[in-house]
Parts: C-alpha cells; sequence; structure tokens
C-alpha cells in the first residue's frame, strides 16, 4: 500500500513550506479554497488525493508521498462563463445554464454559486466588490472535462452519439432497446419506467431522461430533475429486480460525489402518488 502523507508532512518531504504547496496544488487546479478549507478537486483525486476524518483534526487532505505535479496544469488563470463561452461558441448565459444543469453552480436571486459538485469540477466562488454579486470562475483544465463538453455537444445539436459511451455500470442496462413510448415522447425501456415517466409529465414536473451523471465516470441515471437538482433511479426491469451488487456500488458513486437521490423499487410502483410526492418535496419539487 503506497503511504499517503498530509499536506504539511508532504511539504517538508519536498522541502517547500506548506503554504507555498498549497498555491502550486491549487494552480494545477488539485485543490480549491472554499469556506475557510480546502477542497479536492477530480483531478486532485486523480492523482491520488483523498480525505482523510481524524477524531483530533477533523477532515483534512492526503497525498501519495511520490505526488506527481504535472506542470502543464499550473496556472494562475481562471475562466469565466464568458470565456467559456468563447471557447464552446455559447453566449455566456447559455454556459451558467448548462452548468446549473450538471449541477456544477445554482442560482439565487442575483448570485451564481458553486455547488460541492461544482468544486470537485474546478470551480471557484468570486465576489465582485463594485457589482455587489457573487460569481464562478474555473480552473482552465475544465475545457477538457468530458461531461460539460457532452453537454455542450448535446445542446447543440452536435453529433452526440459519436461521444456516447459504453463503459458505464449502466452500460449493460442499455442492451434492453427502449420501446414504450411515454406521453411526453420519451422511449423508455421498461413498463415501469414509463408508468413513472408518464406520473412526472402528469404532474408537471419538468425531467431529463437517461441523463448522464456529471462526474468523470461514465454513469446514467434514470431521470434527472434539473428543478430540484435531483436523479431518480429506478431499480428493476421488465425481466426483475436489480442486481444489489450493482446498486450499492452505484450508490456508493452518487454518496462520493454529493449526488441527490431519488430511488424507486418495483414494489413502489403501484404506489406513486403516494411515495413519489413526498420524496419530491424534500427536494423543494411540488407535484401537482
Amino acid at each position: 500500500m503506497n503511504k499517503k502523507l498530509s499536506t504539511s508532512a508532504l511539504a517538508k518531504v519536498k522541502g517547500v513550506e506548506t503554504k507555498a504547496l498549497f498555491t502550486t496544488l491549487k494552480q494545477a487546479g488539485y485543490v480549491v479554497w472554499h469556506d475557510a478549507s480546502w477542497h479536492l478537486t477530480d483531478t486532485g483525486y486523480r492523482f491520488g488525493g483523498e480525505y482523510i476524518d481524524s477524531e483530533k483534526f477533523g477532515r483534512f487532505i492526503v497525498w501519495p508521498e511520490k505526488l506527481l505535479i504535472d506542470d502543464a496544469l499550473i496556472t494562475d488563470k481562471a475562466l469565466t462563463a464568458t470565456q467559456l463561452g468563447e471557447h464552446f461558441d455559447l453566449p455566456a448565459k447559455k454556459i451558467n445554464l448548462l452548468l446549473s444543469e450538471l449541477g456544477w453552480i445554482q442560482r439565487d436571486e442575483v448570485n451564481w454559486l458553486v455547488t460541492d459538485i461544482g468544486l470537485r469540477s474546478g470551480a471557484q466562488q468570486r465576489h465582485d466588490k463594485t457589482k455587489q454579486v457573487q460569481f464562478v470562475v474555473w480552473h482552465p483544465s475544465i475545457l477538457r472535462n468530458a461531461r460539460l463538453k457532452q453537454t455542450v455537444i448535446e445542446f447543440k445539436g452536435e453529433d452526440a452519439e459519436a461521444h456516447s459511451t459504453e463503459k458505464s455500470f449502466s452500460s449493460f442496462r442499455q442492451k434492453f432497446v427502449a420501446k414504450h413510448r411515454t406521453l411526453d415522447g420519451h422511449y423508455v425501456r421498461s413498463k415501469a419506467e414509463l408508468i413513472i415517466d408518464n406520473w412526472l409529465y402528469m404532474a408537471g414536473v419538468v425531467h431529463a431522461y437517461q441523463r448522464q451523471l456529471p462526474i468523470e465516470e461514465d454513469v446514467i441515471s434514470d431521470f434527472y430533475l434539473p428543478s430540484g437538482k435531483v436523479y431518480l433511479q429506478f431499480w428493476g426491469s421488465d425481466s426483475g429486480p436489480e442486481d444489489s451488487k450493482l446498486i450499492e456500488r452505484t450508490r456508493q458513486l452518487y454518496h462520493e460525489h454529493n449526488l441527490q437521490l431519488i430511488e424507486l423499487f418495483p414494489e413502489d410502483i403501484d404506489q406513486l402518488n403516494d411515495i413519489l410526492p413526498k420524496k419530491l418535496k424534500n427536494y423543494g419539487i411540488k407535484a401537482y
């Protein structure tokens, strides 16, 4: 097992000040500073960073003793929504809406605010003192983020199929033909999904079907409800219940990435009128 060190211990090994190492890690997009603490990004996880919870010291980040810091990623530059828009040939407002749909930022009356999963994607909260508003900027590595690029491609109506994946935990489920047509025009794989989709549509709940999770892993959720930033997963098919190991593995991914999840099982389908309104209410979604 590779030994992992706290940032301060790693700084001693490297012969640098802890503050200087944190600055370098931030410039490389491995961590971001938010609410008076350091947060790991997906890039940081990819290079071996992880959290440790200690009764004495609380939560802190540890790194491989021989941590590789990619010099090509180091920069003081942060990209605004306008600059992202210039790269993807979209207006800044559209970029913010796409980032919001991914769940990486959220809007209050006047501000764009970073979410927990946004922090993992390299977001940084900023404050415009002149305009008295908050906004979000991004480490340049976001330009290579597969989920963002896929979302832009789908939004612009470009060849999304060429960028689809067959490597997801859910990929074997895609072998089932989506042959059931719902009231709102979706084609779903099972009668249970048809009932769920029709229920959401008739209840006035905006939803997407077969939505890729906004994370690096290739995982698809059955439904996404953007107004509550919550995913809805039905654990079953016309042929029977879902594999329990797959359920636990997928649940763990939702938990690790702080993604909100509503779960439904075959025995719930006949009770949606009693079950779903209560579950949706927990995420601020009203079902009429």
